[in-house]
């Protein structure tokens, strides 16, 4: 089992950043590809960014392509989302999950459902 958790949330204005953390626990971290997903009210969960074991390959959602960064630190068992030029849009709760290595990952790495640990997460407010 791995558990996460999640933090970094807040409030900020249009075009500010903010930088989100997930520590993670239980299992070994390497073994694991990340994600970060994200709700607004109202909406369905949707995918934001992944990244594989080793950090040789990112993804991007393309609403956020070129302003978020996804990274991982192995040896902090954390993921990392930085995100930058941040639109009221962006609203939502941002959760980080854990995938298991399948030989489907490069092809399933923005499905939810292929996650098998998810955190509680985190609620990011950006004002106009």
């Amino acid at each position: 089992q791995v558990q996460l958790v999640e933090s970094g949330g807040g409030l900020v204005q249009a075009g500010g950043s903010l930088r989100l953390s997930c520590a993670a626990s239980g299992r070994t971290f390497s073994n694991y590809a990340m994600g970060w997903f994200r709700q607004a009210p109202g909406k369905e969960r949707e995918f934001v960014a992944a990244i594989s074991w080793n950090s040789g390959r990112t993804y991007y959602a393309d609403s956020v392509k070129g302003r978020f960064t996804i990274s991982r630190d192995n040896a902090k068992n954390t993921v990392y989302l930085q995100m930058t030029s941040l639109k009221p849009e962006d609203t939502a709760v941002y959760y980080c999950a854990a995938r298991q290595a399948r030989p489907d990952y490069y092809s399933t790495y923005y499905r939810g459902s292929q996650y098998d640990h998810w955190g509680q997460g985190t609620q990011v407010t950006v004002s106009s």
